[in-house]
């Protein structure tokens, strides 16, 4: 949901802030350049990579966190659990002495509690809830995960003790409160704000247990944060932070340069050698759970016809859009799932680069003179795709050598996602990042249930891969999951809805006299930054 220019481009706190120039000189403030300004800063309401970081990674915890060793659950606000034999009840052991933040409409009485839990849960799950339709309402990782049907209960046993009860079992329940949109909210201020009659507060000025506190905010421009001084994972090594939203790659690596900025994200491939030969600089790498595809869109002809899916697999060289828009930041991709992950099929078989093959399905097809088609290419860049115009274009020319002509389309980002959600393309390039470490959330992209919510971009339906999905998560035993996720595979690589095309590392550059930041699977931590 976009932000009101109105409301939250306004000072939170005017005097005493810091300028940019100043910033510079600050050896107690960082700045970050990033890519796009945030949906919302209630992660609850939004799904893009650039508001989790600046809103969940920033301002909140979550009961859980990944451990970045085996990217399994480890305790953060719930410092331990316990499940029961069945798999349906959910037991959580609260951190005692966690402080949320204040802001100037409001300074909590109290620290974290048992309650905190219950309302950042049921304002997304009961549509009766006061705060439900508050911003908009539309909670869409929640609903998409199915937790609005799978939780049927949720209840404070005490201020340090919350049980979830289900209504069957879940393999990947503990995993998704890992993710951002389970970000713990206060209810203290929330009840506050209801009452003042500004519940958009909660929303707009956010209050959580994070390392930092939201300061100032002024639309496509900037966000001030300043530390929590009384952050419960310790002392915050940067007392200020400064996003600096800097849509441009070529202006963010020149802000780094000369810095402007002392972090960013999402180099271009072609900037490598730049940041390598600049002593001032480090570039720097993880191994990405992600995968970037072009999804075909099934519900619309002729993409409803198995051969002609099959046949611009075929028809697609991706090896050498690999090696010439990845260069060294990514590999091939030949599933759904990323490798590493958790019933990884890599014995899949796949579409070779052969358009002889493809014209012949196409024949079969009854489309021998080819047809005309669209590509959506993504405004943005990310690990999965670092240059979508790019990859765009060597698919219509290897489409073109097959007959068919596509045009490629591009929007705005909100408008992509809106396009793609409501199913108007007929190809579009996309992509996933790994919320949770956990197969299902890969998998559920491509179940039933997303064709109606639109998180299911290609609008396919196969029973028996669904069946098996929905398998896979009232499974607890982690092989018998895997041998079910493998066989989900074969039928996705044998129906090829998507065409994946890459699994690509996640690339950043700093300052040199950086130490302290971290990206891993849970996003970026800046608790412990500093320069040095």
């Amino acid at each position: 949901m976009p932000l009101k220019r109105t409301t939250l481009g306004l000072l939170l706190a005017g005097a005493g802030l810091l300028s940019a120039n100043n910033a510079l000189a600050a050896s107690d403030t960082l700045i970050y350049c990033t890519v796009a300004s945030p949906e919302s800063f209630n992660p609850q309401l939004s799904t893009s990579g650039p508001t989790f970081i600046a809103t969940s990674q920033m301002l909140y915890n979550r009961l859980v966190t990944l451990r970045g060793s085996d990217k399994t659950p480890a305790p953060s606000l719930a410092t331990d659990w316990t499940i029961s034999p069945d798999g349906k009840t959910y037991t959580f052991t609260l951190r005692k002495g966690v402080k949320f933040n204040r802001n100037k409409f409001f300074t909590p009485s109290r620290d974290f509690n048992a309650e905190d839990v219950v309302f950042t849960v049921m304002r997304q799950k009961d549509p009766n809830h006061p705060y439900h339709k508050v911003s908009g309402g539309n909670y869409e990782y929640f609903t998409d995960l199915g937790l609005d049907k799978l939780i049927a209960k949720v209840e404070a046993l005490d201020d340090y003790h919350v049980r979830f009860t289900l209504t069957q079992p879940n393999a990947a329940f503990l995993a998704d409160w890992t993710m951002d949109f389970a970000s713990i909210l206060s209810a203290e201020y929330a009840d506050a704000m209801m009452k003042k009659g500004t519940p958009e507060n909660v929303d707009n000025w956010p209050i959580g247990t994070g390392p930092y506190a939201l300061q100032q905010y002024k639309q496509d421009s900037l966000i001030r944060y300043i530390a929590n001084p009384h952050y419960w994972q310790g002392e915050v090594a940067s007392k200020h932070l400064i996003f600096s939203i800097t849509p441009d790659a070529q202006t963010r690596l020149s802000k780094l340069k000369t810095n402007e900025c002392q972090i960013i994200p999402a180099p271009l491939p072609e900037q490598f050698d730049a940041i390598k030969r600049d002593n001032n600089l480090q570039l720097h790498s993880i191994d990405g759970l992600n995968v970037g595809y072009l999804a075909f869109n099934t519900a619309k002809k002729p993409f409803d016809n198995l051969l002609v899916r099959q046949a611009l697999s075929y028809a697609l060289d991706k090896k050498a859009i690999v090696a010439a828009v990845f260069k060294e930041s990514g590999s091939p991709a030949s599933s759904l799932l990323p490798p590493g992950m958790l019933g990884y099929n890599d014995k899949l078989p796949g579409y070779e680069y052969n358009p002889q093959k493809a014209r012949e399905l196409l024949k079969q097809a009854g489309l021998e003179k080819g047809f005309t088609t669209d590509i959506w290419s993504m405004p943005v860049a990310r690990p999965y795709n670092p240059n979508s115009r790019r990859i765009a274009e060597m698919i219509q020319s290897d489409w073109a050598q097959v007959g068919v002509k596509a045009k490629i389309v591009t929007w705005e980002w909100g408008q992509y996602l809106a396009g793609l959600r409501k199913g108007e393309q007929h190809s579009a390039l996309y992509g996933w990042v790994s919320d949770n470490g956990d197969p299902d959330n890969f998998a559920t992209l491509l179940g039933c249930d997303g064709v109606q919510s639109g998180a299911n971009v290609a609008r396919w339906c196969d029973k028996s891969y669904d069946s098996l999905i929905k398998q896979a998560i009232a499974v607890n035993t982690p092989a018998e999951r895997g041998k079910l996720y493998q066989q989900a595979q074969e039928v996705f690589a044998k129906q090829a809805p998507w065409l994946p095309l890459a699994n690509g590392k996640v690339f950043y550059a700093t300052r040199n006299n950086l130490s302290g930041y971290v990206v891993d699977v849970n996003g970026s931590d800046f608790s412990k930054a500093k320069l040095n």
